[in-house]
């Protein structure tokens, strides 16, 4: 899952993932209110909840993510604010890359 920028290392992981043999999807999420305001039905269908290996990719902060990583899933990106600079070397400073996306997947279905 993703809310923006972070999207194309979400699906250079998936490609990885799904060319190794393993189902995923990705989830584009720029809006967690207004996902949160569609009917349980199509929630459910974007995000199962029989699917726990869950893992979400942030430039920002983990805080909204947790309600739909739930106890399984695992977070890829920055834990507190203030670090600046060009986007590459920022994401790679904090292990924001499309690697670290596919380990947590792997680590996500155990």
């Amino acid at each position: 899952m993703g809310s923006g920028s972070e999207l194309s290392l979400c699906v250079a992981a998936y490609e990885k993932l799904v060319a190794s043999g393993v189902k995923a999807r990705v989830v584009s999420m720029p809006c967690m209110e207004r996902f949160n305001a569609q009917p349980k039905a199509y929630r459910d269908e974007v995000l199962p909840p029989a699917v726990t290996a869950r893992v979400a990719c942030e430039a920002g902060i983990r805080m909204s993510w947790d309600q739909y990583l739930g106890l399984d899933g695992k977070f890829v990106g920055m834990e507190g604010f203030g670090c600046s600079g060009p986007a590459e070397q920022v994401y790679v400073k904090f292990g924001i890359t499309a690697e670290a996306v596919e380990q947590a997947a792997r680590a996500a279905i155990g």
